[in-house]
């Protein structure tokens, strides 16, 4: 079986270095883009089954990023990250096709237990 693929977009080297050892260890294979260039050409040449986007990246914000990963492969799950409370940015995201949000910082396990939940199908694993 394909090891599915999570691809972590965030300007924080640290936040990237975490989530990458987190879902690594839950056994997917990680790729990690530090912005929004970067993760688009990752999503063309591996694509994702699901990006963990950061909201504000410098250059191209997250609603950009997650615009053009949905025109290259509406099938890839989005779950958007944020710093803050912006509610209607975090609609934005919704309407576009992000799946959920988490706000920072987030509870590791909250995170890992919803890209679990959608990358695993049901009754296989814990």
């Amino acid at each position: 079986m394909d090891k599915k693929k999570v691809l972590i977009v965030d300007d924080q080297n640290g936040i990237r270095v975490l989530l990458v050892e987190v879902f690594s260890n839950e056994g997917y294979d990680t790729f990690q883009a530090s912005n929004g260039k970067m993760a688009l050409e990752i999503v063309r040449k591996e694509p994702p089954d699901l990006v963990l986007l950061d909201m504000k990246i410098p250059g191209m914000d997250g609603l950009d990023i997650l615009k053009h990963i949905k025109q290259i492969d509406t099938s890839i799950k989005v779950i958007m990250m944020t710093a803050y409370g912006e509610l209607d940015m975090i609609k934005e995201a919704t309407d576009l096709g992000a799946l959920t949000h988490f706000t920072k910082p987030f509870d590791i396990d909250d995170l890992r237990q919803a890209v679990n939940s959608q990358l695993r199908p049901i009754g296989i694993g814990s």
